[in-house]
């Protein structure tokens, strides 16, 4: 199990933040002893398959899976234990033009309560585009409550990296935080930046808590020094009873 910074992302590796001696079960299990539900088990490339099956395994319904998802594995996945399937580079060709009917198909294929559309993105000089292919291929496809309006008859959640900041712990994009806030037909998850518990708390406020948010390389047992996982797991439920 790793903890990277996303943009730096290639073929050839990243930069790494950490890197766990325990195994992504490990993690999983802990997650489900505290009742963390709608983690993210991302296989950011080749030979990640029997630990991201380990994973769900440890916790059957309670995680989220992606990377390489399609219309020929997602059902498999959720089979193997995921909640649901993450998919972003399968809606897209490889110039980046996005492909509404991939999109139709899957929804189709598994149920769209099934399906998490991560629509991770960069900034731009009009706002944000959605990055495939590891963050690296900016798409032609924008971050706008239009676009969500558009796929959200097609998928039960969206996943949304900032990659510019995912992985560094220095700050949330708040103006994305802004942005997703002022939609609510989906559940939202926002994901990027986090470097202490005081994102956590901007991230509710700019968002109208209406923005759920994950947190990675900042919590200590992933090698961080800015979050706590005891910390993050009692605000957690403080947040869930507030709501």
């Amino acid at each position: 199990m790793k903890q990277i910074v996303g943009g730096s992302l290639t073929d050839e590796g990243a930069v790494e933040n950490f890197v766990a001696s325990e195994g992504a079960a490990h993690f999983a299990e802990m997650f489900r002893r505290d009742d963390l539900r709608g983690g993210h088990v991302i296989q950011l490339g080749p030979g990640n398959r029997n630990a991201a099956q380990e994973a769900l395994a440890s916790w059957p319904g309670g995680l989220q899976l992606g990377g390489g998802v399609n219309l020929e594995n997602a059902a498999d996945w959720l089979s193997a234990g995921a909640s649901e399937v993450i998919v972003t580079s399968y809606l897209f060709d490889k110039e980046g033009h996005f492909l509404k009917e991939n999109l139709a198909q899957l929804a189709r294929e598994i149920g769209p309560e099934n399906l998490v559309v991560d629509l991770s993105c960069r900034r731009s000089a009009d706002g944000w585009q959605v990055a495939m292919n590891r963050w690296q291929t900016l798409t032609d496809l924008p971050v706008t409550t239009a676009v969500l309006d558009a796929l959200g008859e097609w998928c039960g959640e969206f996943l949304i990296h900032a990659a510019d900041v995912e992985g560094k712990c220095g700050g949330v994009d708040a103006d994305l935080v802004e942005l997703l806030g002022t939609w609510s037909g989906r559940p939202m998850t926002y994901a990027g930046g986090v470097g202490t518990m005081t994102d956590l708390e901007l991230v509710q406020e700019r968002s109208g808590g209406r923005v759920d948010v994950t947190v990675g390389s900042a919590l200590d047992i992933f090698g961080g020094q800015g979050v706590s996982y005891r910390e993050l797991v009692a605000w957690n439920q403080r947040e869930e009873n507030c709501s």
